[in-house]
């Protein structure tokens, strides 16, 4: 949610902060801005509702002139979309600019405190009324602007990550951060800020991560300074990012989405990679090697995640329980930390993010902690909140994910869960040698049996003309892919605004199967195991109701597709493990569908690629 990008230094600022909000486009927004001071010390700030195409359009027939600059993506909050709403904001008496990402919980006992002492706002936004309390605090203290942040921060309660322009004092930002992400690059003399490191690797691979209620100057000619808000100074942590560039590009791909598909085969087999030894039958991640006694001894583990990571967890719930024999439970981020959970110091808590910024589940991490539980997690971006935040766990080597709809990450995500599960099953002795070894082999043959699926593209994208008018859709599976059926379901519905749900195939009966009808496409995974015969008796009943079946079944398979509209043959492979090459047609449907319906595939509507408020 929102993006930020900032700059210092002796380059034009204009068009660094142009190129670093198209590349946090992804995030999701509704509106973009810019400020840039100029050499005459004038505070020139353009921002517009829509696209940051329709932001350049307006700003570039003005002064866009300027070495220091700030840039945001606002996704809506306090106040509708508007100019006005739009970030950057500028204080009571226009020497301070500032663009936020978050939420001030308590912005309106502070707003109407500033109202009593003569401050006028213009917009609906909580981000204004906090620049004004800077400022405020900036002049009746007469303290310099990172003092003033300090002190003002103090007295929100919420989620930030700001950066903030000073006309009085022009050779400086001022950044802050807690529970919103923010990197800074640091280059030759110059300064970059930004949410992540994409609008930055074309500049620099030096980069610090601010940790919450730290408040960073960058002044030139100087060093990078950081205190925090109780006024204590931290020595920066300087880091070199791993990124390419080539990595956040398209590379001739129509779509990031489709791209990242296409990279599963990639992302599966570095996800796997130094972890997976099928010669010596071991498997060894690291990031959890000294928590293996206590996942050991656990009597259960609960998983935490949010919408894509979620469905992961619950492929997860399968894995672990028939594999390791531990009893899991698994928790929407959002709704454990306000439950009371029930959470005992032996319990381990496994975290589940995409970003390694989302907010609810970090807010479950720190609930966990407090019961003196562990908690490890599992994450795409190194460096990242969640990471930071754990007592241990593993990345997915996805790379980078933009497109807002999650399609590599779920199935790395997975890649690594399996792994984990894998590993404490040899180590509590629940497999016997033969099984483990054997799950081993078929885990190093996913990457291959997901390229044979990307070879069906054509057939996939026939299928989705078919149904690309349809207004609604079920997604039925069993066992395992009952959660893989979740997943197909969101993918058509969040980005091509078809109404999707899924369910576990017994359950149609209970209520759903009274929306079958002749026009209603119902998406089965009917791929061979022990529930495959039940499969079969959900889709005869769906077919006497003229419903239309789509099914992703095992080659080879002749009942099914004597059965179905149209059927999806994918390799056969270990039960537990369909769900890494299932999902993969389902990801190709729904982006086919969204393209054919004019659907921005990439930014669909109303939608964030990481969520870092509440």
């Amino acid at each position: 949610m929102c993006g930020i990008v900032g700059y210092i230094g002796s380059r034009e600022a204009y068009p660094i902060l142009i190129k670093g909000l198209q590349r946090l486009e992804y995030r999701g927004y509704d509106s973009a801005g810019v400020a840039l001071l100029d050499k005459k010390n004038n505070l020139n700030v353009y921002k517009k509702k829509g696209k940051v195409s329709d932001l350049h359009s307006f700003a570039k027939n003005n002064d866009c002139t300027g070495t220091i600059g700030i840039g945001h993506t606002r996704w809506a909050t306090h106040g509708e979309p508007s100019d006005i709403n739009s970030h950057p904001h500028f204080s009571q008496n226009k020497n301070l600019v500032i663009i936020h990402n978050g939420i001030i919980e308590n912005y309106a006992t502070i707003k109407e405190r500033l109202i009593k002492r003569g401050h006028v706002f213009q917009s609906q936004t909580d981000t204004e009324v906090l620049i004004h309390l800077i400022e405020e605090i900036q002049i009746h203290e007469k303290c310099k602007l990172s003092i003033a942040v300090q002190i003002a921060l103090k007295q929100v309660i919420g989620a930030y990550a700001i950066v903030i322009i000073d006309k009085n004092d022009p050779n400086i930002l001022v950044a802050a951060k807690k529970g919103s992400p923010m990197v800074i690059g640091i280059g030759n003399n110059e300064f970059f800020i930004a949410s992540d490191a994409s609008p930055i690797i074309e500049y620099t691979k030096n980069v610090a991560y601010l940790e919450d209620e730290q408040v960073a100057s960058l002044r030139l000619g100087e060093d990078l300074k950081i205190r925090n808000l109780k006024d204590k100074e931290i020595t920066p942590y300087i880091q070199e990012l791993t990124l390419e560039l080539e990595q956040i590009e398209k590379g001739g791909f129509d779509h990031f989405m489709l791209k990242e598909i296409y990279e599963q085969p990639r992302s599966v087999l570095d996800s796997l990679r130094g972890r997976l030894n099928t010669g010596e039958g071991k498997i060894k991640l690291g990031g959890i090697d000294d928590y293996l006694k206590r996942l050991e001894k656990a009597k259960r583990l609960i998983f935490v995640a949010c919408g894509t990571s979620w469905h992961a967890c619950l492929v997860a719930e399968y894995l672990f329980e028939e594999f390791a024999r531990i009893p899991v439970e698994v928790e929407y981020a959002s709704e454990f930390r306000y439950r009371n959970p029930v959470i005992y110091s032996d319990d381990v808590i496994i975290a589940v993010s995409q970003s390694g910024e989302t907010a609810d589940t970090l807010a479950a991490i720190e609930l966990a902690k407090s019961k003196g539980a562990t908690v490890l997690g599992v994450c795409n971006v190194v460096g990242s909140s969640i990471a930071r935040a754990t007592h241990g766990g593993s990345y997915t080597h996805a790379g980078p994910e933009i497109g807002v709809a999650s399609t590599k990450a779920f199935t790395a995500q997975i890649t690594v869960l399996t792994l984990m599960a894998l590993e404490l099953a040899s180590i509590k002795g629940t497999l016997v040698e033969s099984a483990f070894r054997e799950l081993l082999f078929e885990m190093e043959l996913i990457p291959k049996k997901i390229e044979e699926v990307l070879k069906l593209n054509d057939k996939i994208k026939e299928i989705a003309y078919t149904y690309r008018e349809s207004r609604n859709a079920l997604y039925l599976g069993r066992g395992v892919s009952f959660p893989v059926a979740l997943e197909g379901a969101l993918k058509l519905k969040e980005i091509s605004y078809i109404h999707a749900e899924g369910y576990p195939a017994a359950e149609m009966k209970h209520g759903p199967i009274a929306l079958i009808d002749d026009e209603m496409p119902v998406f089965v995974i009917a791929t061979k195991g022990a529930n495959y015969e039940k499969v079969i008796s959900n889709i005869q009943e769906v077919k006497a109701r003229k419903g239309k079946i789509i099914a992703v079944v095992t080659k080879g398979d002749t009942d099914v597709k004597k059965m179905a509209d149209y059927a999806i043959e994918i390799p056969e492979s270990h039960e537990l493990l369909v769900p890494l090459i299932a999902v993969v047609p389902l990801q190709l449907l729904s982006y086919h569908i969204a393209v054919m319906r004019g659907c921005n595939v990439d930014q669909p509507r109303n939608l964030a690629k990481s969520v870092t408020v509440e």
